[in-house]
């Protein structure tokens, strides 16, 4: 061999190793062969609690160091993580939701299917990040909502029992009206509280959401006409009769703030909201009921429940081998699972991270129990078009408004679903 074609060959190697490289825009190798680990993740509200995590790991892994970056609050989380992408500084861990942002970023995503971990997921947990039987991510936690309520203000007003049909759940209106306070606290001045968990009730009471959402985008299936749709109205309808004053100008905040002062007695939210009411009232008993759309009480027993976001690994990353270390850790281990249940307050994902409710609080823990015995219903709005969200609740605020009908609403979805799903 001559030394031009050494130098060929070595060149060549040069190039391959950096579009190997390349990918991921920063070296993952320190001098002394510790890999290093980029982290790209949204939830801030960890970061603190992720800063610890990362010591633990370190010093159990003194061979991987891990770089954590916590992007969320005021800034959009998907913008900055297209930019890195775009920039070639790709992480080798990041965040993403299910189903529509999962098949955005697939070309990127490694197959986790074969990860020890995996068969743990719960499967309401797995189907968002699941395509043709392969699992792309690990998620980070559940969260669930229904109707938080006051089971102490349940108690001054006579009601014994859980409202399960749209009938009863008049009737402890009626009951809490009487006795001086107000069933419901209402922020629909919040897109998401309409556009994400509101309107996601008739999506979900579908037989099949899946194929429902499609057969609006093929033109099988309409708004107008359906009648779990006209049933979830007469539900919405009813938070406003016995509902707070000028719910369209109410924000979350103050929503919040009515349940924990004893102000009202319900509100549609979730579990997330139970650091934010101990921060007001730590003594209030509270409770999640589910939210009746009709008199069937064994279908609606059930609370919504989803992923807000999953762990992810770049396909592309030369350490995503240590990446699944990582992973595989937070999940398996001891000091993981400590982590996930008592310093982030996650409901666990998997079966086999328990969590109680010292841990979670007690709404966590009881969407944690509605979970365990399958009377979960799904979050769709991962599913809607882009942009669908925020005109389901301009519509539906329009309705609240006076400004629409029924019909009228009904009609506004299907025509903004045509014109955004074709894009």
């Amino acid at each position: 061999m001559n030394m031009r074609t050494k130098r060929g060959i070595l060149l060549a190697c040069s190039l391959l190793l950096a579009a190997l490289t390349a990918g991921c825009g920063r070296s993952s190798d320190n001098a002394d062969g510790v890999k290093t680990v980029h982290i790209y993740q949204f939830k801030v509200e960890i970061s603190e609690a992720l800063a610890s995590l990362k010591t633990e790991f370190e010093k159990e892994h003194p061979d991987i160091k891990l770089e954590v970056q916590s992007v969320g609050g005021g800034t959009d989380y998907g913008a900055s993580l297209r930019a890195k992408f775009s920039s070639g500084d790709e992480p080798d861990i990041f965040t993403i939701g299910g189903n529509n942002e999962r098949d955005m970023w697939l070309e990127y995503l490694e197959d986790l299917s074969g990860e020890a971990w995996a068969k743990d997921v719960k499967p309401l947990a797995a189907e968002q990040m699941t395509i043709d039987g392969k699992l792309y991510g690990m998620p980070m936690n559940l969260e669930g909502y229904g109707f938080i309520y006051n089971k102490d203000l349940f108690k001054k007003a006579g009601i014994t029992e859980k409202p399960l049909t749209l009938t009863a759940l008049r009737e402890a209106s009626e009951k809490l009206k009487a006795a001086g306070i107000t069933p419901f606290a209402n922020g629909y001045q919040e897109w998401f509280v309409l556009g994400n968990h509101n309107v996601n009730m008739p999506f979900a009471q579908q037989p099949n959401p899946e194929a429902f959402i499609a057969g609006l985008t093929d033109g099988s299936k309409t708004f107008a006409g359906d009648p779990i749709f006209s049933k979830w109205i007469d539900l919405l309808d009813l938070t406003v009769e016995y509902g707070n004053k000028n719910p369209l100008s109410t924000d979350y905040n103050t929503q919040v703030t009515m349940l924990a002062s004893g102000e009202a007695a319900m509100m549609q939210q979730g579990n997330w909201t139970q650091g934010q009411i101990d921060g007001i009232d730590p003594n209030l008993n509270l409770g999640i009921l589910p939210m009746p759309i009709d008199d069937t009480p064994e279908d609606n027993d059930k609370l919504y429940v989803g992923v807000p976001s999953n762990w992810v690994i770049n396909k592309n990353s030369p350490v995503k081998e240590e990446a699944k270390v990582f992973l595989n850790w937070l999940v398996t281990s001891e000091t993981g699972k400590k982590y996930i249940t008592k310093e982030f307050q996650f409901i666990p994902a998997l079966d086999n991270i328990k969590g109680t409710e010292e841990d979670l609080g007690a709404l966590g823990a009881e969407v944690l129990a509605y979970t365990d015995k399958d009377q979960a219903l799904t979050w769709n709005w991962t599913r809607l078009p882009n942009g669908m969200p925020q005109e389901l609740s301009s519509s539906i605020q329009g309705y609240l408004g006076g400004k629409l009908t029924k019909e009228g609403m009904l009609k506004e979805f299907q025509i903004n679903w045509d014109n955004l799903s074709v894009q």
